[in-house]
């Protein structure tokens, strides 16, 4: 069974599928504070190589109408960030997925963004405000991006980001807003050298 994520369209129904009553995401929900988006703690979750499921494939249309298909950065680490406009913790954390993509250009991983909620004119006003050059999926109407990921690894929480190793199996996943420092950084420098690498970061 693939890992990934079930569906986001509802996110309000998953959240509460997965968790029990004392759980903190549900209290969020429950509390009805109008904020928008259910926020996760940053925990980390990270898979070793012999206990990954099988690769994750998915695809869509961007932000600037491109087609993306994620077997295009086959042998690349790729970094898949669940994310909308109107979400507070997603706006704190855009620099941090940027710096990545800067950082490992070139150099065995990638970053590619996807959208549950919001149309392109309001997805390509966010890139811009915050100088984001990685493509980002419209998942909105379609689901299948998110779809792709449906199994045992839940979101729980916009945003979520996955990071799957060379092979775009599962390794590793942040609930809600990425940590200040550089753990996304060192999960993914991790995961480009156990891939063999492909250059020099930065």
């Amino acid at each position: 069974m693939r890992r990934g994520f079930a569906a986001l369209a509802a996110a309000s129904v998953l959240v509460l599928a997965g968790c029990t009553p004392d759980d903190g995401l549900a209290e969020q929900y429950r509390e009805g504070s109008g904020k928008n988006y259910i926020a996760g703690d940053g925990t980390v979750q990270e898979w070793a190589a012999g206990n990954r499921d099988e690769p994750v494939v998915f695809e869509g249309v961007t932000v600037d109408g491109d087609a993306f298909d994620s077997t295009a950065l086959d042998g690349e680490v790729l970094v898949v960030n669940f994310w909308y406009a109107s979400c507070a913790p997603c706006r704190a954390e855009a620099p941090i997925l940027q710096s990545v993509s800067e950082d490992f250009a070139g150099a065995g991983a990638s970053v590619v963004g996807v959208n549950v909620r919001d149309q392109a004119a309001t997805a390509a006003s966010f890139e811009g405000d915050y100088g984001l050059d990685y493509p980002s999926i419209i998942d909105i109407d379609s689901g299948s991006a998110q779809l792709a990921f449906a199994g045992s690894v839940r979101p729980n929480a916009v945003p979520t980001t996955i990071v799957l190793d060379a092979e775009h199996r599962v390794a590793a996943r942040i609930l809600g807003q990425l940590p200040e420092g550089s753990v996304l950084q060192t999960i993914v420098g991790d995961l480009v050298e156990e891939a063999g690498g492909a250059g020099e970061q930065g």
